[in-house]
């Protein structure tokens, strides 16, 4: 097992780790109250790009927490920081959301959604609000050379109903089309986990990421060599450790299980 007590970054997925659809698991305000009395610091890490940090925000105060838009990374928080430097000035296709084409631009980047000359850079994003427009927009893109990147491979995305198609998805719709696959930046890419330490100034040492699928969330700490803690509470079950040859450095039931290793 992992020694808790010198953890002091706290990454946590949200889905199936701390909550699930609208139900708050039992613990996690105790544990969000123990990170913090101990000095710590949690943040909570999404690879949704189609929600604002606002709807989170909201979404988690509907649920008695507290939070602040200093307690959340997204994908498009490490998709911006990926791109800072080398795609400044660059005209890039943003095809997702509205919220997401606003958070790109409000990043100083310069965005369309529209065919135009001179787009260098495709950025894709989990689209609730997909056209056939968009595929084929991409596509013509593609089939030009631009740079393609996208903020996260998952295949499907939970919902109260079952579950839609997300980023993921769409890029293989892309790649079975076109030939053309993306860098993918979110989970399980190490990028989220490297911002997060570089902007709060943890060590790897000090930093453990917790979250309910292995072929994401574990898979993200693990390449970027930091501890990961594996929960039994939302999508993923102990065969999956073999099944996807990732191994975290602890299993634990749920987040309450988490807390009482930390006391």
């Amino acid at each position: 097992m992992i020694d808790l007590k010198q953890k002091k970054l706290f990454l946590l997925d949200m889905d199936g780790t701390i909550y699930l659809g609208d139900t708050l698991f039992d613990g996690t305000k105790d544990f969000l109250r123990a990170v913090r009395e101990r000095g710590g610091k949690y943040l909570f890490v999404t690879n949704n790009s189609s929600r604002s940090v606002t709807a989170y925000v909201d979404r988690l105060r509907g649920m008695g927490i507290d939070a602040t838009a200093d307690d959340f990374l997204t994908s498009v928080d490490a998709l911006i920081w990926y791109m800072r430097g080398k795609y400044d000035g660059a005209l890039m296709y943003a095809f997702g959301t509205r919220t997401f084409r606003q958070q790109l631009s409000e990043a100083g980047f310069h965005v369309t959604d529209k065919l135009e000359d001179g787009i260098s850079l495709l950025v894709c994003g989990f689209d609730t609000e997909l056209t056939f427009q968009k595929l084929e927009d991409a596509c013509i893109l593609l089939g030009r050379g631009v740079d393609f990147v996208a903020t996260n491979p998952d295949w499907v995305c939970p919902t109260s109903y079952g579950s839609v198609p997300d980023c993921g998805s769409v890029c293989e719709m892309l790649f079975r089309a076109t030939g053309r696959r993306p860098k993918f930046i979110g989970k399980p890419e190490p990028e989220m986990a490297l911002l997060s330490m570089e902007r709060w100034g943890f060590s790897p040492e000090e930093t453990i990421l917790i979250g309910d699928r292995i072929y994401t969330d574990i898979a993200c700490g693990v390449n970027a060599g930091i501890d990961t803690a594996f929960v039994l509470s939302g999508e993923g079950v102990p065969e999956d450790i073999e099944k996807f040859g990732i191994h975290p450095a602890g299993t634990y039931r749920d987040i309450r299980e988490i807390l009482e290793h930390m006391a």
